[in-house]
């Protein structure tokens, strides 16, 4: 990928901000792992690691610390168990470790990056990351999703300067894995409805050519799923760089909204509710996907609705707090103090209604259209599949507005008079 040439084109930008990038090289392809200290080298990245991966990710990059080795590189290794979760306990142990050591390399995706993204930012630390299967979209992110006390936040963080995809190693990964990078492209039309929406509303910032880049890796991705779960490097490689423009794409535009929307906080709702109960989530891509199915059935219905009326917002904000439980009263409190929605007056609504219902006809895929997709791709769409309760499942989609301090499509339920027929949403019958 030419990284520099993307940038480049962003020069001048109508949006009036700079576009900037800390990444120096992505490198995708057939053998690379052979080549990772070589790579490594030619862009600068120091000699001194620390390696971190877990058991799982360095088994599939089985032979890179040799390779590393031999390159002339010493490094010390961290090595997990089976790393699901990226908690501030992880990445403050990284950072101690990361401390005697000059740059930082993540054998791996997901929370492994995740935790030393965070963790390089701490210690002024270069970082990279040889990925290990196609499964999220956060390769090329400047941000982090962490938990602490079980409550996920996402924090500035650190782009790596160098990414290196072995094809031979994505395509052999999991078909589960696969169909997860799926799920979370997936969910970009949807961030980019969100993101849109607030523009309309609130004003917020927004970059039509950043949007572009991340509807433009979704389109590569959806012509892309039946081939999704083979073991083709070709294929693989396409998705990993589709999956790496999204993640540029945030980094880009300083912000997690082009790729990230309502259906990635119902994800982080699920997931911190099986947190304090001390259990573990599925994969991350795979939740998305299904909150991303969702999502659609709600914006379509509402967008099927025509005319509606609009007042000052009614919130049950005891039905709120007991949804989240006590573990997370705080939280809740501070994302909410004050409310997104004490900007918002209910005619700005009613003035901007018809354009909504545009955003929504034009920027999303019909529900039978997504279905169909995500099943050629091997991705779950069902709450079953992602062992999250029918209790849970109903929980995430109605209350999930509040665990963030941002306006999406979804936050401005509680000043329409609709009333969702969430039990049909989550079954896929009409609403």
């Amino acid at each position: 990928m030419h990284i520099e040439s993307i940038v480049d084109n962003l020069k001048d930008c109508p949006c009036g901000r700079r576009h900037t990038a800390d990444i120096r090289a992505v490198e995708i392809g057939s053998g690379l792992m052979a080549r990772t200290a070589q790579l490594l080298r030619e862009n600068g990245f120091p000699s001194d690691l620390l390696v971190v991966a877990d058991k799982n990710t360095l088994g599939a990059a089985d032979g890179i610390l040799d390779v590393l080795s031999e390159g002339g590189f010493t490094h010390e290794l961290k090595l997990y168990d089976n790393l699901r979760v990226a908690d501030i306990t992880d990445v403050n142990a990284v950072a101690r470790l990361a401390a005697g050591h000059r740059g930082i390399l993540s054998v791996g995706t997901g929370s492994l990056n995740d935790i030393c993204r965070l963790a390089a930012r701490m210690t002024d630390r270069e970082f990279a990351i040889f990925a290990t299967a196609p499964s999220m979209d956060g390769f090329a992110s400047g941000t982090s999703p962490i938990t602490e006390n079980n409550f996920k936040t996402t924090r500035e963080a650190r782009q790596p300067s160098v990414i290196i995809a072995d094809t031979r190693i994505l395509a052999a990964s999991p078909a589960e894995l696969k169909s997860a990078g799926f799920g979370d492209m997936i969910a970009k039309a949807v961030a980019l409805v969100d993101w849109n929406v607030s523009r309309v509303v609130t004003g917020e910032y927004y970059c039509e050519n950043i949007a572009a880049i991340t509807r433009e890796a979704l389109r590569r991705v959806v012509s892309m799923a039946d081939r999704t779960t083979r073991e083709d490097e070709e294929t693989a490689g396409a998705i990993m760089e589709a999956l790496v423009l999204t993640g540029l794409a945030m980094r880009l535009g300083d912000s997690v909204r082009p790729a990230s929307g309502s259906e990635h906080i119902i994800s982080h709702f699920w997931e911190i509710k099986k947190l304090a109960e001390g259990r573990i989530s599925d994969y991350h891509g795979k939740k998305v996907g299904v909150a991303t199915l969702f999502i659609t059935r709600l914006y379509r219905w509402l967008a099927e609705l025509g005319e509606i009326g609009f007042h000052a917002p009614r919130i049950d904000w005891d039905a709120v707090y007991a949804a989240y439980g006590p573990h997370f009263s705080h939280e809740v409190r501070q994302a909410n103090t004050p409310s997104p929605l004490a900007r918002i007056a209910p005619g700005t609504l009613e003035e901007k209604w018809p354009r909504i219902r545009r955003l929504i006809s034009e920027g999303l895929p019909s529900c039978g259209e997504l279905t169909e997709l995500m099943k050629k791709a091997g991705a779950a769409t069902t709450v079953e599949e992602i062992g999250v309760s029918r209790e849970l499942g109903l929980a995430g989609l109605i209350y999930h507005p509040f665990m963030r301090s941002r306006v999406n499509l979804s936050t401005l339920l509680p000043m329409m008079d609709v009333r969702p027929d969430y039990e049909s949403i989550l079954d896929g019958r009409p609403v």
